[in-house]
């Protein structure tokens, strides 16, 4: 199946929750925090403000912070999907500098 978000809908695939603290103790999954990162896989074209389309500020393959109660999940042919509004969106990952350029 494939999904077109509407609006200024986000479609997110969730990263792992972490399953080792920082000390080494393992967490089983019932123990583990719901994760607020993911991979940005859709995003909708935008909503209109004063009869202007406004585009978004992510793009797919960002990765993101999002809001920890935000949102509606799905599971799409097996695979955990989660919609949120743009606003939901916290912050975008920065991606790390290239190694030896300053």
């Amino acid at each position: 199946m494939s999904l077109e978000p509407l609006g200024d809908r986000v479609i997110i695939s969730a990263l792992g929750a972490e399953e080792v603290t920082a000390s080494g103790i393992v967490l089983p999954d019932t123990a583990q925090e719901k994760p607020q990162r993911g991979k940005v896989v859709a995003v909708g074209p935008g909503r209109y403000v004063d009869g202007t389309r406004q585009p978004l500020d992510v793009v797919v393959g960002d990765e993101v912070l999002y809001s920890k109660y935000g949102g509606t999940e799905l599971n799409v042919d097996g695979e955990d999907l989660l919609v949120l509004n743009e606003h939901d969106i916290l912050a975008k990952v920065a991606k790390a500098a290239a190694k030896g350029k300053k």
